[in-house]
C-alpha cells in the first residue's frame, strides 16, 4: 500500500504520521524530543519500519523548528513552516474552518483562514505562558499528572483570579493563592482562564476570530483550556481526533501533493539505522565569523547551514577552502 510520511520536529515533541492516498491517518507516533531530534527521529522511523516495512512510502514532508534537519535526513520532498502545515491539516479535518488555535510545547499560534486560504496569522514572541511546557511544570509542582489537569479544572466551583500576563507572574501568583488555601480545582481553572486571556490579548490581539474554530496542539487535550476559550470567545471549539500531530499530518498531505509528478526523494526507513553526527566550525573568510553546522551520515557530509553568504551551502563537496 502506498503511504505518505509527515514529520514534525519541535522543541518538545517529534511527531510522525503516515497517511494513505485519501489522506486518512494510518499510523502516528508522538515522541518527546528531549533535546536530541536526530536520535528521536531515528527511533520513530524504526518503530514505523517494524509495522510498515512492506509498504511503499511515496512522499515525505517535514515541518516544525527542526524541519531542515528532518528534510536532510529523510530526503524530504517538501519542507514547510508550521503555519502552512497546520492550516492544511485543519482544512482536511474541516474544509469550512475559519480559525485555528494551536498551542504546542513551547509556542502558540493563531491562523485565520477564509475560503480555504490563510489570510493572517501570529505566533507568541517572548512569553511561554500557556504553552505545554509551562502547564507541565505547574502540574509537576502541584503533584498532579498532566493528563488529569483539565479534568480536575472542570471540577472547580469558584475559579481563582490568576495573573497570566507572563509565565513568571502566573507561577508566583499561583504560589501565593495556593498559600492562601484555595482549592486545587479552583486554582487550576483560574490558571486556564488567565492563560486564555493572555493568549487572546497577545497572540490573537486584533484578530477577527470566527467559527468554525479548531483547537490543535498538545494543549488541546486540556479540557480546562478548551472550556476557558469557549467561555471567553462565546464560541464553540472543535478538537480534532489527532490534535497532537496535526503539524505532521499537514506535512504528509503537502508531500502527497508535491510528488504527484516527480516521484519521491525518500531515503528509506534505513535512515533510522544510519550513524548521524553533527559538528561545526567558525568560517574564517570574513568578519562575520559565521558558525557553520555540518551534518554527517555514516561519515559523509550531507549538508551544512549557518552562513550568511551561502558559501558553504553552495559547495557540493563542502571542503573548507
Amino acid at each position: 500500500m502506498g503511504v505518505f510520511l509527515g514529520i514534525d520536529i519541535g522543541s518538545v515533541s517529534t511527531n510522525l504520521v503516515l497517511v494513505d492516498k485519501e489522506g486518512k491517518i494510518k499510523d502516528s507516533i508522538y515522541l518527546k524530543t528531549c533535546g536530541d531530534p536526530i536520535r528521536v527521529l531515528q527511533k520513530g522511523l524504526q518503530d514505523l519500519s517494524g509495522r510498515w516495512r512492506d509498504s511503499s512510502v511515496e512522499g515525505v514532508g517535514a515541518t516544525g523548528s527542526g524541519r531542515r534537519l528532518a528534510g536532510v535526513m529523510m530526503g524530504a520532498d517538501v519542507v514547510k513552516n508550521e503555519i502552512t502545515a497546520h492550516a492544511v491539516a485543519a482544512l482536511k479535518v474541516d474544509p469550512r474552518v475559519k480559525t485555528v488555535l494551536e498551542i504546542g510545547g513551547q509556542d502558540s499560534k493563531i491562523i485565520l483562514l477564509r475560503d480555504g486560504i490563510v489570510t493572517d496569522f501570529a505566533m507568541n514572541t517572548v512569553c511561554a505562558a500557556g504553552t505545554g511546557s509551562f502547564l507541565d511544570r505547574q502540574a509537576a509542582r502541584l503533584g498532579i499528572p498532566i493528563e488529569k489537569f483539565g479534568e480536575l479544572a472542570l471540577q472547580a466551583e469558584l475559579p481563582v483570579q490568576i495573573a497570566g500576563r507572563c509565565a513568571v507572574f502566573a507561577e508566583s501568583d499561583m504560589v501565593h493563592k495556593q498559600q492562601l488555601g484555595h482549592k486545587m480545582e479552583d486554582l487550576l481553572l483560574g490558571l486556564c482562564q488567565a492563560l486564555v486571556r493572555n493568549y487572546l490579548a497577545n497572540v490573537a490581539k486584533g484578530k477577527d476570530i470566527k467559527a468554525p474554530i479548531l483547537f490543535q496542539g498538545g494543549v488541546a487535550a486540556n479540557l480546562g483550556m478548551k472550556l476557558s476559550f469557549e467561555k471567553e470567545l462565546n464560541l464553540p471549539l472543535k478538537v480534532p481526533p489527532h490534535y497532537d500531530v496535526m503539524g505532521a499530518l499537514g506535512a504528509a498531505l503537502l508531500a502527497q501533493h508535491a510528488v504527484r509528478k516527480n516521484g519521491t526523494n525518500f531515503r528509506g526507513f534505513s535512515v533510522g539505522e544510519m550513524d548521524y553526527r553533527v559538528s561545526g566550525f567558525t568560517c574564517p573568510h570574513c568578519a562575520n565569523q559565521c558558525e557553520i553546522v555540518e551534518i554527517y551520515a555514516d561519515g559523509e557530509v550531507q549538508t551544512c547551514w549557518g552562513g550568511r553568504c551561502g558559501r558553504w551551502e553552495a559547495k557540493n563537496n563542502l571542503q573548507k577552502n
